[in-house]
């Protein structure tokens, strides 16, 4: 039995768990791909460093080059992360015949369909099953296990550090700061948390997953994104009298060919099962024309659960190569890619409104909304602790988004509206 030989481009957290796994499950894998898989060489930063971890020394290169060149490896896991550089690396390993995995995100969403094309051309396969929710197998699923299905939406949390602050807000009533310090205390969040908290790279990860689901070419730029920095206690608070939790979804749908995929701060109704998705785990929710509704769930991150979809990847990779029917799966997008416009984009609202407390102002605000042909599913008014100001909590029914930029517009020439403390979109 010929042993499938790797080469590992990076052996941090998700590189050390994919070596563990290979080494310490070789039986396994064995049982399962017919071969031996052997981790041949690894690029390091710094091949003095001390590692958690015992690896050959004579295994280690801090020159990627020495990998992409070597005519012995068969498979190259790229885990190291980057985007510019690290395509130019794949790019080229590609064009010497190897195949790859990686975990890269932000590399898949920006340069999957270039990266896909390459690997057709020269009959390779890429998977990238890790990129989008860490253990959670959504991508495969995708591929394969809706292969026979039409999906109209996939809605999910796919980001773990948002997720746990958004929890604690909810269950101990802490103010974002706080719990963000907390946050990147426990590692949770980066030193600059801006990718995360604003929605970043939950949005690259939702243009991952919806150009599989909808097979069209998704563009980050065609996702919109809005992040949780501006979600308040007060905001969780209400959500919660109302029968709602908040979370950061991203949400991709598709209607007669039209898509949009936007990731939001959104109230979730309690009863639907992403708003019991708590702490730093992820969660995917499709619905498929046939199936109905799905839900995966699982830890979005960490050294084993991303390693084992890694490993999985690279299992699947070594299958076709010994069927050889590498580079036949057939990733590439093929359908036109058309946009919904704000007309088109529908969904119930939550807004949060500060207004002047006198006789008639609610009967203004409910006439701005029917001006608008908004609909409203429920009003409640109520006091605020500053003298002379009122409460207004509106939930509407479904409603354009380009109707509700025509309320919010209306709003701001309102003398009597002092703020529209909080916009939501809410589902369930």
């Amino acid at each position: 039995m010929k042993a499938i030989k790797v080469g590992l481009l990076g052996l941090g957290t998700v590189g050390t768990g994919v070596v563990r796994i290979v080494e310490g499950h070789q039986e396994d894998l064995q049982s399962q791909v017919g071969s031996p898989i052997v981790i041949e060489q690894v690029l390091v930063q710094n091949k003095s460093k001390a590692r958690s971890l015992a690896i050959d020394p004579g295994k280690l290169t801090e020159d990627p080059w020495d990998i992409i060149h070597n005519p012995e490896i068969d498979v190259i896991v790229e885990v190291m992360g980057g985007i510019e550089q690290t395509k130019g690396y794949i790019l080229e390993a590609l064009a010497n015949g190897k195949h790859i995995v990686t975990a890269n995100k932000d590399l898949m969403a920006l340069h999957g369909p270039e990266i896909l094309q390459k690997a057709q051309q020269h009959g390779c396969d890429v998977l990238y099953e890790a990129s989008v929710a860490g253990g959670i197998p959504i991508i495969r699923t995708l591929i394969e296990g809706f292969s026979s299905d039409r999906i109209t939406k996939i809605m999910g949390i796919v980001n773990g550090t948002t997720n746990y602050i958004l929890t604690k807000m909810s269950q101990e009533g802490a103010d974002y700061a706080d719990v963000l310090k907390e946050a990147q205390a426990l590692g949770y969040a980066e030193a600059d948390p801006t990718s995360d908290v604003e929605g970043l790279d939950a949005a690259r990860k939702m243009t991952i997953l919806s150009t599989l689901g909808f097979r069209a070419n998704v563009a980050l730029e065609d996702v919109d994104v809005k992040g949780i920095s501006a979600v308040s206690r007060e905001d969780i608070q209400y959500a919660k009298r109302l029968g709602y939790e908040v979370k950061l979804l991203g949400i991709a749908e598709r209607q007669d060919d039209y898509i949009s995929v936007s990731v939001q701060p959104t109230m979730v109704k309690q009863s639907h099962p992403i708003a019991s998705v708590n702490g730093v785990f992820n969660a995917v929710y499709v619905y498929g024309e046939a199936v109905g509704e799905t839900m995966f769930y699982g830890p979005g991150a960490g050294e084993l659960p991303t390693a084992t979809s890694v490993v999985a990847d690279l299992v699947a990779v070594v299958k076709n190569l010994k069927l050889g029917v590498n580079g036949k799966q057939e990733l590439l997008s093929y359908k036109e890619k058309k946009l919904k416009t704000d007309e088109q984009i529908a969904a119930k609202y939550f807004m949060l409104l500060h207004v002047e407390d006198r006789a008639g102002v609610l009967a203004r605000i409910t006439q701005a909304f029917a001006d608008c042909e908004v609909s409203l599913g429920s009003v409640l008014q109520q006091p605020n602790s500053t003298d002379h100001i009122a409460e207004i909590i509106i939930i509407t029914h479904d409603a354009s988004k380009a109707s509700i930029g025509k309320v919010l517009q209306a709003f701001g020439s309102m003398e009597v509206v002092k703020s529209v403390k909080s916009v939501y979109r809410v589902e369930g």
